[in-house]
């Protein structure tokens, strides 16, 4: 039975990728919301529901080198004409294991549905949860292929004081047993950096595509 990209996650989270053989595997969407691409180290995986044999000759059209085909601008462009989706920019693709114990952070629960942090992650996210810290805030919610995805936001009076690599970690703990993954903007590096420092790692690159 051909993987489903949850399996291809699964695999990833525990250090086991596609074979590195320049290929590129097409895979079903997970759901309705997410489609878009995975880069691995020399494989790429696409998860739509458009026809494979589209994915495949736009790729082939492409006329550049096939490692660097699916994050091309122009496959991307084609990908969002296509489906009539958006997308924002191509992300850093970092997970980390969860850990045991309890955040050393002071974190309070967010249980307002309307507040802004639990509402822009609804957007992208299910199963939501908002943790709220001195300077800070941690989600935690279910995205692309049912992953546990962790994002945080840090305010600027309280930035270089290891905030945010501190919520990251308690993201870990606050698992439940599971895999946390993370998108960072490749220019983000102050953010790649606390993501690394707790532990997380990088295993590759992510556009993801939304409906409008």
């Amino acid at each position: 039975m051909a993987e489903s990209l949850r399996d291809i996650l699964d695999a990833a989270a525990r250090g086991v990728f596609p074979a590195a053989d320049g290929g590129t595997t097409v895979v079903p969407q997970h759901g309705g919301r997410d489609a878009g691409v995975i880069a691995f180290t020399a494989h790429s995986v696409v998860f739509t529901d458009e026809d494979p044999r589209w994915v495949r000759e736009t790729l082939d059209g492409l006329g550049c080198d096939p490692l660097a085909a699916t994050m091309n601008t122009r496959f991307l462009t084609a990908f969002m004409e296509r489906t009539r989706r958006t997308t924002d920019t191509i992300d850093v693709l970092l997970t980390g294991a969860p850990l045991p114990g309890r955040p050393e952070l002071a974190l309070t629960e967010v249980a307002d549905p309307g507040h802004p942090r639990v509402v822009s992650a609804r957007r992208r996210r299910d199963d939501v949860r908002v943790w709220a810290a001195d300077g800070g805030v941690l989600v935690l919610g279910r995205g692309i292929a049912g992953r546990l995805e962790a994002a945080v936001e840090v305010a600027e009076g309280v930035r270089h004081r290891g905030l945010g690599r501190r919520l990251v970690t308690a993201a870990r703990q606050l698992a439940g047993g599971e895999p946390v993954w993370a998108q960072v903007s490749a220019g983000n590096a102050r953010s790649l950096r606390a993501f690394q420092a707790a532990g997380y790692r990088a295993v590759g690159s992510e556009a993801l595509f939304l409906r409008p």
